[in-house]
């Protein structure tokens, strides 16, 4: 749920960079509280920096991607296809790096995701090209966000197990944020300042939704199977579905939720998987 909010009041901003730039500089304020006596108590041990440093990287390269593919596409294009390649590649790059085997049912749940957002990309393409939109860069970026969400998924899986997920999420936001806000400020300062004069109320909103969902995604690495997780965590596609239509009118209602409904049962099948 709020990981299908964050994104929708993203694309909504007037430049979504500028927007995810000043949303990098919101999250770490937001946990510092709750992560400082955590790095109080424990430090940060050195075999987590590895981690921490390739998350910070991959999560620059994210955001980028992924303010590029909502400045150039539709919400009901870019979403499906970022989300379905992490779904996609996650369980394989965990089965080849962290040794993760899945059931049958966990695999069928898997398929299902896959096969729902797959459909909801199509209805997303045919939308944009009734409407006379483009299609080449948007998916171009939309790739690069999933293919950036399955690396830090299986770095982040690994990286919880060495630092605590609070203390290592606010490692990455700091880290993203001085990376991010700098650079966005240099390159694109009057389209920063005007969409913190325009929106700032969203982007407060923005980085304590996005800092918080995230979390919660480390938390559950801790608990199951990378490619279980991230797979669990598309009940956010059926969402999409429904803002995508319902508040952005990007086409009819039946089919996105006939094809979320596929998603959800893949859900089902991953809860109920060991």
């Amino acid at each position: 749920m709020l990981h299908a909010g964050w994104n929708a009041l993203a694309k909504r901003g007037r430049d979504p960079l500028a927007f995810l730039a000043l949303c990098s500089c919101v999250a770490a304020p937001v946990l510092l509280p709750l992560a400082a006596p955590l790095l109080w108590r424990d430090g940060v041990p050195v075999r987590a920096l590895p981690f921490v440093l390739a998350t910070i990287v991959v999560h620059v390269v994210y955001f980028v991607a992924l303010g590029r593919a909502y400045s150039t596409g539709a919400y009901s294009v870019v979403y499906p296809i970022a989300r379905g390649l992490g779904v996609a590649l996650v369980p394989v790059g965990a089965y080849a790096l962290l040794d993760e085997r899945l059931s049958p049912i966990g695999i069928i749940g898997i398929a299902l995701v896959i096969a729902g957002v797959a459909t909801l990309h199509q209805l997303g393409q045919r939308h944009a090209i009734a409407t006379g939109g483009t299609l080449g860069a948007a998916t171009f970026w939309a790739v690069v966000t999933g293919l950036s969400i399955a690396s830090y998924s299986l770095v982040d899986k690994a990286g919880v197990a060495r630092l605590h997920p609070v203390s290592y999420m606010l490692l990455m936001e700091a880290g993203c944020g001085f990376v991010m806000f700098p650079a966005a400020a240099l390159a694109r300062g009057a389209a920063v300042r005007r969409e913190w004069s325009a929106n700032w109320r969203a982007i407060v909103a923005v980085g304590a939704m996005s800092a918080a969902g995230y979390t919660l995604v480390l938390l559950a690495f801790r608990l199951s199977k990378a490619g279980y997780v991230v797979a669990a965590r598309e009940v956010s596609i059926v969402l999409s579905a429904f803002i995508g239509t319902l508040w952005m009118g990007e086409g009819r209602v039946g089919p996105r939720v006939a094809a979320a409904v596929i998603v959800l049962a893949g859900v089902v099948c991953v809860a109920l998987a060991r």
